[in-house]
């Protein structure tokens, strides 16, 4: 056993300890980490703005702050862009995060020397609680990879400007510096398939233990492994046990995973953001991810189905209940204030606050008024391919409100790796259990307002190919796995099997 194996252990142990600490005792640190927060940014524009001075609770922060998204801040962060100091944060920020949007073109979300350690030691903390649950630290002595973007960065009035996950290429601790693959040139290629190709010539013949990254493009990079060497991943890494994962929901990427491994290997979700990293999964048995209630971050909460009202229910953790689909709202120490990252979550656990991602406050169905969500697409569809030779590379759902003739209906547009042999048959399974995790769903079914789902299926490579068609292959880049409107799906049409 390697030394840095043995060492893991015991050092896995005090941090868990220390986590665990925080976490039964959440509420009462948010509320250091929300006076801390109020405190630092008193004399920052921002904080002038909004009366930080007058902040003594939470309820006077809210009368003062309201909720906002990136366009809402715009103007701090041009003026932050331009060198201005002390506007959102104290000083400047180290780095911006540049970010796509859907709405805002490039979004650039500040980085700062107070944040960014959070980001590099929740990624550590997530192992180390792994290693003290499992006692497994073997993964320590082979070569670590993460699928990611580059880490070459531009600068602009002395901020550092780059993908997270290129920023946090230049942040591997230095026991792990040895381990990590693939090298800084294979790292900034900016063309992913080549950069794919790439990262397996320097990876093929290593002992890899732990390989992270994006399921989908994990995926991609398994495949072509496969490809190459007429072997399962498995065979030609047989030392790897770990994958750790962000980004989507891995269950519906599992049987796929598992047919092209070979076998099952342990899996840790992170929940990192550009924001902030909000949670990471602590346990291999328990549901969900452990909030990250000492990171600098103060989580607000928004009860989805109110989120469009004039007034809406905003709360902090102490009144979250289990099972709602709440908007995540963020206060961090890189200067966002009120902030709306767009992601749902579900609280599965209150002591510990453990949660679970449940969509996009943006992509959602609700065309007939069955505000169905991505988790239950998710839940729907992994519930008939768990434990069968079925698998799904990728997958999205649109409504189609229009047909040429019957009922509408949920189009289902689906690339799978091995097709069910009866499709129809599939279609109403998960149809039925849609129904079963969606009321509103439910009831418009039996009421003969919609008519069970359709499947499209997308050719092999559909999904690729329509994301390098706009421009969104690799990297961070994720395909939403529903939509309102039909602009994806429309798409998709050019790409469905012959």
């Amino acid at each position: 056993m390697n030394i840095k194996s043995i060492l893991a252990k015991p050092f896995a142990k005090q941090v868990s300890s220390r986590v665990y600490k925080y976490s039964k005792n959440a509420v009462e640190v948010q509320q250091k980490v929300f006076l801390k927060l109020i405190k630092q940014a008193k004399f920052t524009e921002f904080g002038k703005d909004h009366h930080f001075s007058e902040i003594k609770t939470y309820d006077d922060f809210k009368k003062h702050v309201p909720i906002a998204d990136y366009e809402d801040i715009k103007q701090y962060i041009e003026k932050v862009k331009d060198g201005e100091e002390n506007i959102l944060w104290k000083g400047k920020p180290l780095y911006f995060a540049k970010t796509s949007g859907t709405t805002s073109g490039t979004k650039y979300i500040p980085l700062t020397k107070e944040s960014m350690p959070t980001h590099i030691e929740s990624a550590r903390n997530a192992l180390l609680m792994y290693i003290n649950e499992t006692k497994k630290s073997d993964f320590l002595n082979g070569k670590v990879i993460f699928l990611q973007g580059s880490p070459e960065l531009q600068e602009k009035n002395g901020i550092k400007i780059g993908r997270l996950s290129g920023i946090s290429a230049h942040y591997v601790p230095s026991y792990l510096t040895k381990n990590r693959l693939p090298s800084w040139e294979t790292n900034c290629i900016e063309d992913w398939e080549a950069k794919v190709e790439a990262v397996i010539d320097e990876t093929i013949n290593q002992n890899m233990t732990l390989i992270g990254g994006i399921p989908s493009w994990v995926q991609m990079y398994f495949e072509r492994i496969v490809a190459r060497t007429g072997k399962k991943v498995g065979e030609v890494f047989p030392n790897f046990n770990l994958f750790v994962y962000g980004g989507v929901n891995y269950e519906p990427y599992r049987n796929k995973f598992e047919n092209l491994i070979g076998r099952k290997v342990d899996a840790i979700e992170l929940y990192p953001a550009s924001e902030g990293f909000i949670a990471y999964q602590d346990s291999q048995t328990e549901e969900g991810m452990l909030l990250a209630v000492n990171n600098g971050i103060f989580y607000e909460f928004i009860p989805a189905e109110e989120f469009y009202n004039e007034n809406p229910t905003r709360i902090s953790l102490k009144d979250v209940q289990l099972d709602v689909n709440y908007v995540i709202i963020l206060n961090t120490n890189a200067g966002l204030w009120g902030y709306n990252i767009g992601d749902t979550v579900k609280f599965v656990s209150l002591n510990p606050p453990r949660i679970v991602v449940s969509g996009r406050i943006k992509h959602f169905i609700s065309a007939f008024g069955e505000h169905v969500i991505g988790k239950e697409v998710e839940d729907a569809i992994n519930s008939q391919t768990i434990d069968t030779s079925i698998t799904v590379n990728e997958f999205t759902v649109a409504p189609q409100i229009s047909p040429e003739s019957g009922l509408p209906y949920h189009e289902w547009f689906i690339e799978f790796g091995k097709k069910p042999d009866n499709l129809e048959q599939f279609a109403l399974k998960v149809d039925k259990a849609l129904q079963e995790k969606n009321s509103y769903y439910y009831d418009l079914i039996v009421g003969k307002v919609l008519r069970p789902l359709k499947i499209t299926c997308i050719e092999k490579g559909g999904f690729n190919n329509y994301m390098k068609s706009v421009g969104k292959l690799g990297g961070q880049n994720k395909v939403p796995r529903l939509a309102n409107d039909r602009k994806i799906a429309d798409e998709l049409l050019n790409f469905k099997e012959k």
